[in-house]
């Protein structure tokens, strides 16, 4: 565990499992074959460093793999009755594999933006212009991410012929240009919270696509997102 020098470099704990995972050079799939729990749980020894609403992030992410970790050396209970409930050990894989994503989306768009500041001319000395200014107060990536994601897990548990109906009628009708206008006529009329960004009728790729939406105007300072504290709703506005 040499390579962890400090929790402070990571977003999250999410973001401390995808970098031992990439250092292992293993699949997300892998993850409960190989040495990455005894990784993370070492890594907790650092955990000191952290404020308490950080350091709660990362301790309640180590009970979940000592969770998973203890399940899988008892006998395998029988499968949950309700289709499509997820186990501890599923859920745990799709927000990794989603968070990733995320990452990478954001990657991708700050490569973009950088690409865009290359093409710019430089203005004359009289009319400089003003460094752009991202407003995340509060937040990190991953926690926005965590938000979204308790947002999915709502969405699994609606009526599913409800989503099917939906989805006939929307068709491809979500893009991420048509949420940004969305978004931006919603926040014309006042700030809100994030919550109420997504209607209970969105169907999974819709509730993404308004998600990649935000995240774009989040880049381009369109719109501001903000957590007073640990646990309270986020709260987006205009810039």
């Amino acid at each position: 565990m040499s390579y962890i020098v400090s929790l402070k470099q990571f977003d999250g704990p999410l973001d401390l499992l995808l970098t031992l995972i990439s250092n292992a050079k293993i699949d997300i799939q892998d993850i409960f074959v190989s040495q990455i729990t005894e990784q993370y749980l070492e890594s907790m020894a650092l955990v000191d460093e952290l404020d308490m609403d950080s350091a709660s992030e990362f301790l309640q992410m180590a009970a979940t793999l000592l969770e998973i970790k203890s399940r899988a050396m008892l006998p395998r209970p029988p499968k949950p009755e309700e289709e499509g409930e997820l186990s501890p050990e599923e859920a745990l894989i799709r927000q990794l594999t989603e968070y990733r994503q995320f990452k990478e989306i954001s990657g991708r768009m700050k490569e973009l933006e950088e690409r865009a500041k290359a093409l710019i001319t430089k203005l004359p000395e009289e009319y400089p212009l003003p460094p752009p200014q991202i407003e995340i107060t509060g937040l990190t990536l991953e926690k926005l991410s965590r938000a979204f994601l308790r947002v999915l897990e709502r969405a699994e548990g609606r009526n599913r012929a409800d989503l099917l109906a939906s989805r006939e009628i929307r068709r491809d009708s979500f893009t991420i240009s048509g949420c940004m206008t969305r978004i931006q006529r919603k926040l014309s009329r006042g700030p809100f919270r994030f919550s109420e960004l997504f209607d209970e009728k969105m169907t999974r790729p819709e509730l993404i696509t308004m998600f990649l939406a935000l995240l774009e105007l989040i880049k381009l300072n369109r719109v501001s997102a903000e957590q007073k504290a640990a646990y309270q709703e986020i709260l987006l506005a205009q810039r």
